[in-house]
């Protein structure tokens, strides 16, 4: 009897050593990924559409990513300082961005997303780059007066900078649209806790819950670009209602 309560006793302390392994190795693959609370496991990613995401260090759409920033954040230095001094802005281009992000300060919560979403919607022609698939500067955008998708997500990511949403809260997410077969880019903001999206598509808001026919692919987030870990099962229901 007492080897058996023995053996008993040894086999509850080895589940109890795997178990405390097993949760070490969840933490160590959850750390990996670039989302709040790293290291610990958890159900759903704080990125939009919930999926996690990881970083990665290569490839067209990293350096179209980085070549922008050095001219966004001109874009930026030039739009604050006319903030600050409108009567001497030599750029029409700021001053007509300027002007919907005025609009936007004097809304609060998710009225300033949406007047920010629908101003810049109405502001920019919609207008094909073609196979060259450019991407603009907010002020390079504005004084074209068109631009595509992405464009419109870059002039959105400025305008909400602006405005006064904190950088932490502001996405632009790369995007598989399921019905319409082909990638697409728009700005998510973060509203208490959920993020909803800002789409050239379309004027209203909605959340990334519900965007069922768009396929998360990458997400831009300041300097890095993160790449989303494929959900099979997820994405293959999207499609199934996509059809």
């Amino acid at each position: 009897m007492e080897t058996a309560a023995r053996s008993r006793a040894w086999r509850a302390i080895l589940v109890l050593c795997g178990l405390i392994l097993l949760g070490s190795a969840a933490e160590l693959r959850a750390g990996t990924l670039l989302s709040p609370g790293a290291g610990v496991l958890v159900r759903k990613s704080a990125e939009p559409f919930g999926v996690f995401a990881f970083a990665i260090s290569a490839g067209s759409l990293q350096e179209k990513w980085l070549a922008l920033r050095s001219r966004l954040d001109d874009d930026m230095v030039q739009l604050a300082l006319c903030d600050g001094d409108r009567n001497n802005c030599a750029s029409p281009a700021a001053l007509k961005l300027l002007a919907i992000v005025d609009q936007a300060r004097s809304r609060d919560g998710r009225a300033r997303l949406g007047e920010t979403n629908r101003a810049i919607n109405l502001g920019i022609r919609a207008a094909d780059d073609g196979s060259e698939d450019v991407w603009s500067s907010p002020l390079a955008t504005f004084a074209r007066g068109a631009g595509d998708c992405e464009d419109y997500a870059i002039a959105k990511l400025a305008a909400l900078k602006l405005a006064g949403i904190a950088a932490e809260d502001i996405r632009i997410v790369v995007v598989r649209d399921l019905r319409a077969g082909e990638e697409h880019a728009i700005a998510a903001a973060r509203l208490d806790g959920h993020w909803l999206m800002l789409d050239n598509r379309r004027m209203a808001m909605v959340e990334d819950d519900a965007a069922r026919s768009y396929q998360p692919l990458f997400v831009l987030y300041q300097s890095a670009v993160l790449k989303y870990v494929d959900e099979p099962v997820r994405f293959s229901m999207i499609a199934a209602e996509a059809r």
